[in-house]
């Protein structure tokens, strides 16, 4: 049964016009945020970070790829792990089909992941993806990023995660940072996000947002799969990211 208010066409324009007062409010605040964001101050790069890339060793400067500006996707793909993040998946579902936009606005992509490279290929392959993926394994860059946590500090409820201590007991979680790089070639950490921070790179949230039942939801994320597991539909609802994004 529909559970929404029927009205005459002259109620509903009264009722959406009430509400375009909120999302033009929503839209500036946006823009304050967005302007507050770029005005952050910076932070020099000191640790000489070594990646793996299909193409060989890289350094954090060499994934800029000869631009200015660098987003690092934080991928949960552990060491060993078999496990591929159905939120993490969602979200770089996402990066091919707009990454020839912002790479000719001067900013690259890369995600990263603690797992091996001989790890991290077989998931790009498996889903399709084209993107930059590198491996940061026996690098300290995914701890000092905040997303990934010794079983040490875990232990003694040490791991911070989005600015503040954080009950998960998960030794990788996701996040997205961002670095600069100047004409001299030093490069500066600009910002970084963590738990739902990332949600506005996600665009089928936004059309699911617009849409009556919203992201229709029984549990944050219950319906997100591998977009090749769609037609499975058992239930794996209270996987790792499902609980990670309840941080906010």
């Amino acid at each position: 049964m529909n559970p929404h208010k029927v009205v005459s066409r002259d109620e509903w324009l009264a009722a959406r016009k009430a509400h375009l007062k909120n999302e033009k409010a929503l839209t500036r605040m946006r823009d304050l945020v967005n302007a507050e964001r770029r005005a952050l101050p910076w932070v020099k790069v000191e640790k000489n970070y070594v990646f793996d890339t299909p193409n060989g060793k890289a350094s954090l400067a060499d994934l800029f790829d000869g631009r200015s500006q660098l987003a690092v996707y934080h991928f949960m793909l552990a060491p060993g792990s078999n496990n591929i993040c159905n939120g993490c998946a969602l979200l770089a579902d996402h990066f091919d089909a707009t990454r020839m936009h912002f790479e000719n606005a001067d900013l690259t992509l890369t995600a990263v992941s603690r797992a091996r490279l001989s790890e991290i290929e077989p998931v790009k392959k498996r889903m399709g993806w084209r993107f930059p993926w590198a491996s940061s394994f026996g690098s300290d860059f995914n701890y000092d990023f905040g997303v990934s946590f010794t079983p040490e500090q875990i232990a003694r409820g040490e791991a911070q995660y989005n600015y503040a201590p954080t009950s998960f007991k998960y030794e990788d979680l996701h996040g997205l940072s961002v670095f600069a790089k100047d004409n001299a070639g030093v490069v500066y950490h600009t910002y970084s996000t963590y738990a739902r921070g990332g949600e506005a790179l996600i665009g089928a949230f936004s059309f699911l947002d617009l849409a009556p039942k919203g992201r229709n939801e029984d549990g944050i994320m219950s319906w997100v799969r591998l977009h090749d597991e769609y037609e499975d539909r058992s239930d794996n609802s209270d996987g790792c990211c499902q609980q990670s994004q309840k941080a906010s």
